[in-house]
């Protein structure tokens, strides 16, 4: 089913009022969530409106709680989450950071014990509408097997960078793992197998079916054991950096929340090559644009680039959101 963008953000606007968020709060969140199922993003949008909703009623989530930084080491900073809405303290350390490289040409911003940011690429995109560069990332409960092993002890701990540029803001957003669990569950929503492997089933064998991958959580690393050293770099910096939860003790915990996360903002402002910098940009985009595709018709995309294009179309046609879903969503603004 097609539901316009207007309808889905005022149908979350007023689910969260009913949930005692602050107006300002309700709208900002309303909005974080249509954007990102507009952009294409089902999996941590519109899906995980329902999951969200659970985290609030089981206390998970402290709706009232917000961000507050706790230390200061110049153009860095460590900030606790109370434990509030992940949206909420995501676009708040987002904006600190930027503000801090505006300041000192970078800024650092080191976030412990929130709750899920949703769309990671959220974040990515508000720094470089800001004309901030930013690299940010945030550690999980563990879901992948380290490599070689048996039992999931590492996170999928998603990373973005993002680039800002006049013609089309550069964003990559990817989970550390072949396909984020969300995306896993939006194949089983829709009855699809995966394009690749995703993650092991039971018998320790690699599968493209939803099915037998979700109920363990066990997936498959990006690049294999290469991704497998990332994903633990990444939960090492965040937790160092914030002092906060590794994906060791989140794994302790009877649901994901506590978890740490990382924003790094650079404002390119400070090199004064403006026009350079947007030559290079280009220069890079145009020779990957411009390969000879292995398949007639196909083409090549820089990151950021598609979600432009499904952006566009959704804005245009409506958001295509699963009936199932979408009818969760509204027993819980009635119920």
């Amino acid at each position: 089913m097609l539901i316009p963008p207007k309808q889905m953000q005022e149908v979350l606007y007023q689910l969260f009022l009913k949930y005692n968020f602050t107006e300002k709060k309700a709208k900002t969140m309303a909005r974080v969530y249509t954007e990102s199922t507009t952009d294409g993003i089902n999996s941590h949008g519109i899906n995980r409106v329902p999951l969200f909703i659970k985290y609030i009623q089981e206390g998970i989530v402290n709706v009232d709680a917000e961000a507050e930084k706790v230390e200061t080491f110049g153009s860095i900073e460590r900030w606790d989450g109370n434990l509030g809405p992940g949206i909420i303290n995501a676009i708040k350390c987002t904006n600190r950071a930027v503000e801090l490289s505006k300041k000192h040409g970078m800024g650092l911003v080191a976030l412990r014990n929130t709750n899920h940011w949703m769309r990671g690429g959220t974040y990515g995109w508000q720094a470089a509408e800001a004309g901030c560069i930013s690299i940010l990332f945030t550690n999980t409960n563990p879901n992948m097997p380290p490599w070689g092993g048996k039992d999931s002890r590492i996170g999928n701990n998603p990373f973005i960078v993002s680039i800002p540029r006049k013609q089309g803001h550069v964003v990559l957003d990817m989970a550390i793992s072949q396909f984020a669990f969300g995306k896993i569950h939006d194949y089983k929503l829709k009855g699809q197998k995966l394009p690749y492997p995703g993650g092991w089933d039971d018998n320790n064998e690699l599968s493209v079916d939803p099915e037998k991958i979700l109920p363990n959580e066990r997936g498959l690393p990006i690049g294999y054991w290469k991704g497998s050293a990332l994903s633990m770099v990444l939960d090492m910096l965040a937790t160092l950096l914030s002092a906060g939860n590794s994906t060791y003790k989140i794994g302790m915990k009877n649901y994901e929340t506590g978890i740490s996360q990382v924003f790094l903002c650079i404002d390119p402002e400070v090199f004064n090559d403006k026009s350079l910098q947007e030559r290079l940009l280009n220069e890079i985009i145009d020779y990957t644009h411009n390969v000879e595709p292995m398949h007639p018709g196909d083409k090549t995309y820089y990151p950021g680039e598609r979600t432009l294009q499904t952006r566009a179309w959704n804005l245009r046609e409506g958001i295509p959101v699963s009936e199932e879903v979408w009818d969760n969503v509204i027993g819980l603004t009635r119920g």
